[in-house]
């Protein structure tokens, strides 16, 4: 009786303080996906403005229907082989208790599924950043359908599912370094390197039409990366996750005074378009690692990805492929700096006692995180090749020429970002107040 009465005690209980917390974190992350939405729409040309928007909001709605469907089962179900998990009962979320809980944490079931599903609806919207311009809009909804369904669940599953090779080899990844932004960025170079670069590339000015869109972005990325980063501990028992939200935003002043500073040395000046991607790229290398390091390793994390990032992006213009918003630079990049980086810097006293070579527990944690890194970066670019090639090659991936020449907003939406119509003032009038349509209407530079 006293070990049922102990073991009783030892059960974990559902925690409203902890469902509550994680629920807010949720909707955190969700509105990360419209904030990646402006951040991309803010950087391209006018007329690929609400194309941009849409690459990302359409994510929210398949992603979701699929996740309910078999994904969370797919990335969280018992392990079959450590490449995939299942669960009939999942189907559809189905056969779920209100009140059960996730494993051995504090939360229901549900609460953690609706988590996970904005990973999963964020990743393939990071990827789109790489495409702007030049991709039909259903074969991109096709694309997300597939890869999903090919590389983000299966991975997702490698990396936090129990079972799967990643988590069973002790790769640490705190929230997605290589689940989301290394999957993401490796897809994106996979990608571009089949359908093709922009019509223009390297020849005509593809400058962002609206930095303050670009800025107002990157703070709701920023503000829903605390949910995203803090979130993933699923609870506030013992302080990690208190530790993850203070390296975040540790890591990313650092990246914004690495980049302005790598940039100011570089070209002459500090820049809107380089402090908000400074952001980002902090954000991102800081991802993966955060439970692991100190504030003193997250100013290091942050400074190297802003510096090293910021280099990356001119990489393109080296090597001719046409990443047209830097996804390849900045997430790919920073994800595989932020996860390889705690191999030096793990302290051994956040998520776990694993110790980085600077805290004297040498070199096996870097060769964990380094399969990691590589086995998701391969699988992620060969496998999204491979999607994007059978797409292009079977009902077309780009646009037409005159359709990404005039502009892929009308021709994919048959609208336009902005109405120019009325601007500078109005129309003439006449003398009885009746408005007189001008002569001709000016063009706007797109």
């Amino acid at each position: 009786m006293a070990q049922a009465i102990t073991l009783a005690a030892d059960a974990p209980t559902l925690s409203a303080a902890n469902t509550g917390f994680m629920l807010i974190c949720s909707a955190l992350v969700m509105l990360m996906t419209p904030g990646l939405a402006f951040f991309y729409g803010g950087m391209v040309r006018v007329k690929s403005t609400l194309n941009m928007l849409m690459m990302s909001f359409i994510s929210l709605g398949i992603v979701t229907i699929l996740w309910v469907l078999y994904g969370f089962s797919v990335a969280f179900g018992d392990d079959k082989g450590s490449l995939v998990g299942w669960n009939s009962d999942w189907v559809g979320l189905s056969n779920i208790g209100l009140t059960e809980l996730w494993g051995s944490t504090t939360i229901p079931l549900f609460v953690f599924a609706a988590f996970q599903l904005m990973f999963a609806i964020l990743t393939p919207a990071l990827i789109s950043g790489a495409l702007a311009d030049r991709v039909k809009f259903s074969a991109w909804a096709l694309f997300i359908t597939l890869w999903v369904t090919v590389v983000y669940f299966p991975v997702a599953h490698w990396v936090w599912g129990e079972g799967g090779w990643a988590f069973d080899l002790g790769v640490i990844d705190f929230a997605g370094g290589t689940a989301v932004h290394i999957n993401a960025g490796a897809a994106a170079l996979g990608v571009i390197l089949v359908i093709g670069k922009r019509i223009g590339f390297k020849k005509d000015p593809m400058r962002p039409h609206s930095l303050p869109l670009v800025m107002l972005g990157a703070g709701l990325l920023w503000f829903g990366w605390f949910g995203f980063n803090a979130g993933s501990w699923l609870g506030n028992d013992d302080g990690v996750g208190a530790l993850m939200f203070v390296n975040t935003q540790v890591a990313t002043g650092a990246a914004v005074v690495g980049w302005l500073a790598y940039e100011k040395i570089r070209h002459g000046a500090f820049t809107t378009l380089g402090a908000a991607s400074g952001a980002v790229s902090g954000l991102v290398a800081i991802t993966p690692a955060g439970g692991a390091v100190s504030p003193l390793g997250a100013i290091a994390i942050g400074i190297i990805a802003g510096v090293l990032c910021a280099m990356a992006v001119g990489l393109k213009y080296k090597f001719g492929y046409d990443d047209s918003l830097d996804v390849v630079g900045v997430h790919l990049v920073g994800g595989v700096i932020g996860s390889l980086l705690i191999g030096f810097f793990a302290t051994g006293k956040g998520q776990s006692t694993v110790q980085g070579l600077f805290y004297g527990g040498g070199l096996d944690q870097f060769w964990k995180q380094c399969a990691g890194v590589f086995g998701v970066l391969a699988y992620s670019l060969i496998a999204s090749a491979v999607l994007a090639l059978l797409l292009h090659k079977t009902i077309g991936m780009r646009v037409s020429e005159d359709d990404e020449v005039a502009g892929i907003d009308q021709a994919e939406h048959a609208e336009t970002a902005y109405d120019f119509s009325g601007a500078g003032g109005g129309a003439a009038r006449t003398a009885a107040g009746t408005p007189v349509a001008p002569a001709e209407t000016k063009k706007v530079d797109a």
